[in-house]
């Protein structure tokens, strides 16, 4: 009897051992990742972030299957925006329900061989558009921010620095950049006693506007650091007629190349853009990143549904040839959400813009 039981507990442990192996061989990749590189990607949005969708529907709208349409495109990774108020309650509790569909995606992301920026996209204390962020005005907000972040690497800091990078912040909104500098530093040497060599994708201040990079202070010595600016310029093209801005009303006619608006008025209207204009739009982070030698990151770009599609096709070429000329890595806003998704939600392929963001035109 005394065998028996011998037999059976030496079975259980092997069994438990299995099962603890195959949970560890998960967090680890099958893939030789080396270093964070990135060239090619794709934002999933309104997943995690900026999204009303809960339970079921939420599970629903991103899953495995999107993951193996990305890689199979030709996209080398992701960047994944979360919101505060999808992973933690007011109080700083985890919502176990997101973390696991976070980490559902960091798996599904890691046996594909995509890499990941996960990017802390609003916070309860600032969302890029709101008038009041107190953020930088409240002490107790900036701590917060840090232990949510001390929380959120906790929970993935066991995938390779090769697969997984943290953007900290999205789109700072400072009336200082001083105060955007200044908390930057405190997180970026928070996040440091934590995870030394992890990257840090790190933006200017103003939505980070390729035009306030030079106003960027980066923590000195740290090679473990991707620059990253979001361009949707001219903003009358990339957001013709959103509701949500300025343009919400506007009637013009707009084209690229050439003068943004037809007929237009107003200096703004009359600017004319080309390839060389947004080019020398994207001067101040090409400069920054050559002098401190540190990747380059365009992680937002992208025209609205709506604006004509002869010269949403020429914009993507012009921006792809761009980031190919000046080594910069790039991900577009966004996969298939809202009005600038590359998929429908049926995931039925816009397959000109695919082929051009995959370097396929």
């Amino acid at each position: 009897m005394k065998h028996i039981i011998l037999s059976f507990v030496v079975t259980l442990l092997l069994i438990t051992s299995c099962h603890t192996s195959k949970q560890s061989q998960r967090a680890s990749s099958n893939n030789n990742y080396g270093s964070f590189s990135i060239k090619r990607g794709t934002n999933i949005a309104h997943w995690l972030s900026q999204s009303n969708r809960r339970g079921n529907d939420r599970s629903a709208f991103f899953t495995e299957r999107d993951i193996a349409f990305i890689k199979g495109a030709g996209f080398d990774h992701i960047r994944l925006p979360v919101d505060e108020e999808q992973l933690w309650d007011s109080t700083g509790k985890r919502y176990d329900d997101a973390f696991e569909l976070l980490g559902n995606c960091l798996n599904w992301a890691n046996s594909a061989g995509l890499r990941v920026v996960l990017d802390l996209h609003i916070l309860r204390s600032h969302h890029f558009n709101a008038a009041e962020k107190p953020l930088w005005t409240q002490p107790a907000a900036q701590d917060k921010f840090i232990q949510l972040w001390k929380d959120l690497a906790s929970a993935v800091r066991k995938w390779p620095n090769g697969m997984l990078a943290y953007e900290f912040m999205n789109e700072p909104v400072a009336d200082d950049p001083e105060q955007w500098n200044r908390l930057l530093a405190r997180v970026a040497d928070s996040i440091r006693s934590w995870e030394p060599a992890r990257t840090l994708v790190i933006g200017s201040n103003r939505w980070q506007s390729a035009n306030t990079f030079d106003q960027l202070r980066i923590p000195p010595n740290d090679k473990n650091i991707m620059l990253s600016f979001h361009f949707y310029e001219p903003f009358h093209l990339t957001h013709y007629k959103a509701s949500w801005t300025y343009l919400k009303d506007f009637d013009g006619q707009v084209q690229y190349p050439g003068q943004v608006v037809v007929n237009g008025k107003s200096d703004l209207e009359k600017k004319v853009y080309n390839v060389d204009t947004l080019m020398k739009m994207m001067a101040k982070p090409i400069h920054l990143a050559d002098s401190l030698k540190l990747p380059l990151y365009c992680g937002e770009f992208g025209i609205i549904d709506g604006s004509p599609r002869d010269s949403k096709i020429r914009w993507y070429n012009d921006l792809v040839t761009i980031f190919e000329k000046y080594n910069i890595a790039y991900a577009n806003w966004n996969y298939k959400a809202g009005s600038f998704g590359i998929v429908d939600a049926h995931m039925k392929p816009d397959t000109t813009m695919v082929n051009i963001l995959t370097g396929k035109k």
